[in-house]
């Protein structure tokens, strides 16, 4: 089936494809670089403005939407090519960004290239499927080294409960797509969410939205905190989902410098500051959705 366009997102920002680059390419250049060379290295820096649309997911975008799954699981023991399917079977629900215009001239291999996605994976109504329950089986192992024993066996009650449903909301996309296209997509993405929930079709209503967000924080810095355990900095690389965070009711961080050469694939850092990638795990209920919308409205209008 054919994707047919949704919604509209324009951002500005570098292109997109440069963060998809591994950052070890230019380790074996020659040295006797030429000036084509160095023109080239002036236009990956070059800030260029870049439109954005939202299209219904479809077959042709499998690996572009794998591509970013691994992305986000790296080494973890999950099947995503049989998430990547489930995604694409519902295609009722969820969105992938694509560039609204490629020129003519362009150098792109794929005019239809997908930059990012959006959807929500109801885990309770696909609960024996091999990678919903690899999904489980990663949270659930990181909450209990993370939080202990008694906080991870309540995560899993929670994720059983079958009278309160929990999706894994993903949100994905390349490093350098700005973040104002995250508030239209969110928006999509609960307009057919509810449209899901009134024809009681899969993907229906939730009780929790279960997330697993890129984050990194500098490498051994950590802020005291009077009268407690030093308070280490996380860094969101999606940084709409802060705001997700800030309205979970179980979140927690694990470490994923071993699974990764750095912070995320491609070029990125902070003022060459080294950064250590972690994964986020957040449990949100539902009911706090309109404030999280608020806030992305707040912060991300263009």
């Amino acid at each position: 089936m054919a994707s047919s366009a949704k919604k509209r997102a324009v951002g500005l920002g570098e292109n997109p494809r440069e963060s998809d680059d591994s950052s070890e390419e230019s380790l074996g250049e020659d040295e006797d670089s030429t000036g084509e060379d160095s023109e080239v290295s002036e236009e990956i820096n070059e800030e260029v403005t870049v439109d954005f649309e939202a299209h219904a997911v479809s077959h042709n975008d499998y690996n572009g939407i794998k591509k970013l799954l691994q992305q986000l699981f790296l080494k973890a023991h999950i099947n995503t090519s049989e998430m990547t399917d489930m995604i694409i079977q519902q295609n009722h629900v969820g969105s992938v960004i694509k560039q609204a215009e490629v020129p003519e001239d362009s150098d792109d291999d794929d005019p239809d290239e997908v930059f990012g996605f959006i959807t929500m994976l109801n885990l309770t109504e696909r609960k024996d499927v091999q990678c919903v329950e690899q999904v489980k089986e990663l949270i659930l192992d990181q909450c209990e080294k993370s939080l202990g024993s008694v906080a991870s066996e309540q995560l899993e009650q929670t994720l059983g409960d079958t009278a309160k449903p929990v999706g894994l909301l993903l949100s994905e996309r390349f490093v350098n797509v700005p973040p104002q296209i995250a508030l239209p997509l969110h928006k999509q993405l609960q307009e057919e969410i509810s449209e899901a929930e009134r024809t009681n079709t899969p993907s229906g209503k939730c009780h929790y939205y279960l997330m697993i967000s890129k984050t990194c924080k500098e490498a051994g810095k950590s802020i005291p905190a009077r009268g407690s355990a030093p308070k280490d900095e996380y860094m969101f690389i999606n940084a709409e989902e802060e705001f997700f965070y800030e309205h979970a009711v179980t979140k927690f961080h694990f470490s994923v410098q071993e699974d990764a050469d750095s912070c995320l694939s491609g070029r990125w850092s902070f003022d060459d500051v080294p950064m250590k990638p972690f994964r986020t795990v957040m449990l949100i209920p539902v009911d706090q959705t309109p404030a999280i919308m608020d806030k992305l409205k707040e912060y991300l209008t263009v």
